[in-house]
């Protein structure tokens, strides 16, 4: 008698189940890290509009920046230990992180860039590194940009990146 006909294909299903559901977990796994550094596009001001200043170069606009930094994780806190604020042209503008932070689960922390600030440029960035004592959820690190004058209203976000760290 064949296992199919003894059984029916209960078994089978459940295997698949167990196949299917191990997977999952190792793909889970998969995305939890140590620590990262992160790259964060962050801009100080905006170019737009025509090149109507001296036919050069367009209109520009400073933004604020909201950084924020929100440990995703229900049990874990991670430590930021490094945030440094960088120039267009790479050159180091400022240390956000003088001494390590910790940030405890589900809360956030935030760093901010004023709009008056801008030195760093259209093409400005943030290379942040935290670390945890166990494999955690990454966190989610984004820049809030925001433009307010009376009724009008300019935002937008950018997401940081993982890149490789120098040693």
């Amino acid at each position: 008698m064949k296992f199919t006909k003894l059984f029916g294909p209960l078994p089978l299903i459940f295997l698949a189940v167990l196949f299917f559901q191990s997977h999952a977990v190792a793909a889970e796994d998969a995305n939890l890290a140590t620590g990262q550094t992160l790259y964060l596009p962050v801009y100080s001001y905006i170019w737009h509009g025509d090149r109507v200043v001296s036919k050069r170069y367009p209109l520009k606009t400073p933004v604020s920046v909201l950084v924020s930094i929100r440990n995703t994780n229900l049990k874990t806190p991670v430590r930021l230990f490094s945030a440094r604020y960088f120039d267009t042209s790479g050159k180091l503008l400022k240390q956000f992180v003088a001494t390590p932070v910790t940030i405890e689960p589900l809360c956030t922390h935030e760093l901010f860039i004023e709009k008056q600030e801008t030195q760093g440029g259209s093409g400005a960035n943030l290379i942040l590194q935290w670390d945890a004592a166990v494999p955690v959820n990454p966190p989610i690190v984004e820049a809030i940009h925001a433009e307010i004058k009376g009724h009008s209203t300019f935002t937008f976000v950018t997401r940081a990146q993982p890149v490789n760290g120098e040693k």
